[in-house]
């Protein structure tokens, strides 16, 4: 039996925007110059490198020299946090400060920090995944070299208070990271006058493909590479320049921007008919983090007295494809960290799905997908009850 396809997984990945593809194409094939040579081929790519940054730069509000180019959003999240902790730690600066419901790339690189000599601190979370800025506050003081909070949670939706949070940290005179990649293209913002030191993005959350990110570096903050070879990008990353990549980014961050009011409004609209068809057909459904702003591309809910594995499995083979949180945590479906953070029970939490929505949402997909949803969950409380 078919089934048309039903994407709810874009905060794993977005498919690539034809608009970008488009743009890319050229520099697989005839204009294929290394940036870094001086010929006619080569002069080539490093105007499009460097277009593509001062583009990138324009939709963060950005100076083109403060923008790397990077393979992904976990390597930026790396090198915000590490690179910015090994840069100071000669001066006595040990510390790094997080929370507990961070992506797996902060919170592996706050565990690295500490293997290396330094001490991670982490900030809890309310029920509903909220920062307390004052008990973050707290944390921050003259031994706190880098701060770094998700400012918009990949399984939950949560919005942190990006601004009153770097306001703490500032105080202290601790830098701050912030992973942007749920955020860029839902949450307007302007680093000309968010003065956050260093920001993440990912491109194949934006309609770019899977491989290209980028992360935003304060003029006048240094970071010590990660990386060590040529003196690409400053020295700050050696390796030859990814140009086709970088155009694309560039092209995907452009899009994002100038739709994001229409996309924000639309997802929104969407989300809440989805949530209200949900709890319509289960009323005892958990949506997690209902009480906080939240994104308006990201709902995650548990239905009780079901287990999320089987249901996604179920889900699929109905063409409809979600998630049971983050997309980088391969088999740990019902073992949500950021859900624990939260204080949820691991009897609800075993059943938390995450449904996220994007360029390829409509009203029939969302009206389908809760529509199954419900008579699986039903079904199956049904045989458990046997």
């Amino acid at each position: 039996m078919s089934h048309s396809l039903v994407y709810l997984d874009h905060a794993a990945t977005t498919p690539v925007r034809t608009e970008v593809l488009e743009a890319m194409l050229p520099w697989f094939s005839t204009r294929f110059g290394n940036p870094s040579s001086t010929h006619r081929l080569g002069r080539e790519a490093r105007v499009a490198l460097d277009e593509a940054r001062e583009r990138v730069a324009a939709t963060l509000g950005a100076h083109p020299d403060e923008v790397c180019f990077t393979s992904c959003g976990t390597e930026s999240d790396n090198f915000g946090v590490i690179g910015a902790w090994r840069a100071q730690r000669a001066g006595g600066r040990h510390a790094v400060l997080s929370t507990p419901i961070e992506h797996k790339a902060v919170l592996a690189a706050c565990h690295q920090v500490v293997r290396e000599g330094g001490t991670e601190r982490f900030v809890p979370v309310s029920r509903d995944g909220v920062v307390d800025t004052d008990a973050f506050g707290a944390l921050c003081d003259d031994a706190l070299a880098v701060a770094s909070v998700m400012w918009v949670n990949n399984e939950v939706g949560v919005v942190q208070d990006v601004p009153a949070l770097t306001a703490q940290a500032k105080v202290a005179g601790a830098l701050m990271h912030t992973d942007a990649v749920q955020a860029f293209g839902k949450i307007a913002f302007d680093l000309r006058t968010l003065p956050v030191d260093l920001l993440t993005i990912s491109g194949h959350k934006l309609g770019a493909p899977k491989g290209v990110g980028a992360l935003f570096i304060r003029r006048g903050v240094t970071l010590e590479p990660l990386l060590h070879g040529g003196s690409q990008d400053r020295g700050r990353r050696p390796g030859t320049e990814n140009v086709p990549y970088a155009v694309g980014l560039a092209v995907a961050c452009e899009l994002a921007v100038a739709e994001r009011e229409a996309e924000v409004a639309h997802l929104a609209a969407l989300r809440e008919r989805l949530e209200s068809r949900l709890l319509a057909g289960m009323p005892d459904a958990v949506i997690h983090a209902r009480g906080a702003t939240r994104a308006p591309h990201v709902t995650n809910v548990s239905i009780p007295g079901t287990d999320a594995e089987t249901l996604l499995m179920a889900l699929d083979l109905r063409g409809i494809q979600a998630s049971g949180g983050s997309a980088c945590q391969s088999g740990a479906v019902g073992h949500s960290h950021v859900l624990e953070a939260m204080g949820v029970a691991p009897e609800i939490a075993s059943g938390a799905m995450r449904l996220s929505l994007g360029k390829l949402s409509d009203e029939v997909g969302i009206d389908r997908a809760a529509d199954v949803i419900v008579t699986l969950a039903r079904k199956a409380r049904g045989l458990a009850a046997v």
